[in-house]
């Protein structure tokens, strides 16, 4: 009964991590966290490679199941893939109809996220202080960044796909707003949907270009953070605590849009856009999808419930485990 109970938690965590990866500035990475799956999920992911290969020869699949913590990833990814379906839908419907208050949720999310990461951190120094400050910098400067020209060169698409993954990873940090600031969204996406519809060879060569680089860039990237969480735990943590507060810019819902793509189905979507105030909103006569209602009321309203979501949850998942 406990195993059951485990492997739905599980699946639920890996629901609400799908979800976070339909949205460009929210990271699954930050509901892994916030869920204390983070370092577990690493583990896994960085046993992929030679470890992978000692464990069959030694064990077989059985020895390939245990390394892989199989229970755990099979029911993680299986939520994910709901989630990624859900999200698809759900979240992309209520992003367009509903933008200011879910953003408003998300943007409560977090910051009380980052909260949660930096209580983890054990004793506070100055070094650790910078550290917020030093990777809040960097988050902050990624939100801000102009979108560069797209490069269809293969090996461009190779390392896309390892810093897109490798973003992922990382609470506060979406892969998919990594690829918009490459300039390799709007090339990508279409060509691996339009590999998976066709099977024509070229768009195939791409996918698995992009796919080699995802998976280079994972087992790769996994093993450096897991060796700076065993090194430098404190540290870490606060670096990435800094991620999630400078990740704020790209979430605050009131947004002036400055720059947008049309997608191949002839949508229009935003790439590049700067946070202003709830006033200087108000006075925008023409933003795209936001409008210019700001909505105050009913913003701050979600991001109290963006907040205590995350009190629940965890609440939720210790009463669980408990059991």
């Amino acid at each position: 009964m406990k195993g059951s109970k485990s492997i739905l938690l599980n699946a639920a965590k890996g629901a609400a991590m799908g979800m976070a990866e339909v949205i460009p500035g929210v990271s699954g990475g930050t509901i892994a966290f916030i869920t204390g799956i983070y370092e577990r999920l690493l583990d896994v992911i960085k046993s992929i490679g030679p470890d992978l290969w000692v464990s069959f020869k030694k064990d077989g699949i059985k020895g390939v199941w245990k390394t892989l913590d199989g229970v755990f990833l099979s029911s993680l990814s299986g939520g994910m893939v709901v989630g990624i379906v859900i999200g698809v839908f759900l979240i992309t419907y209520l992003l367009e109809t509903y933008p200011l208050l879910v953003w408003s949720y998300f943007f409560g999310l977090i910051i009380v996220s980052a909260l949660f990461v930096g209580k983890e951190v054990k004793s506070w120094d100055g070094q650790k202080f910078f550290a917020i400050v030093l990777g809040a910098a960097v988050a902050y400067l990624i939100t801000v960044g102009v979108p560069a020209l797209g490069n269809p060169a293969l090996y461009y698409v190779f390392i896309s796909g390892a810093i897109a993954i490798s973003a992922l990873l990382l609470p506060g940090i979406s892969g998919s707003f990594i690829l918009l600031l490459m300039g390799m969204y709007s090339y990508v996406i279409p060509t691996v949907k339009e590999a998976l519809k066709t099977f024509e060879l070229d768009k195939l060569i791409i996918l698995i270009t992009f796919g080699s680089g995802m998976l280079f860039g994972m087992v790769v990237f996994s093993r450096v953070l897991s060796w700076t969480f065993k090194n430098y735990h404190d540290m870490t943590l606060s670096v990435l605590t800094g991620f999630l507060i400078g990740s704020l810019n790209k979430i605050w819902p009131w947004q002036e849009v400055l720059q947008t793509m049309v997608k191949e189905d002839g949508e229009e979507k935003i790439i590049f856009s700067k946070s202003v105030l709830p006033t200087t909103f108000s006075g925008l006569e023409d933003n795209f999808l936001y409008g210019n209602d700001p909505q105050i009321i009913a913003c701050i309203a979600l991001m109290a419930l963006g907040f205590f979501t995350v009190f629940g949850a965890e609440m939720i998942s210790k009463k669980l485990q408990a059991k």
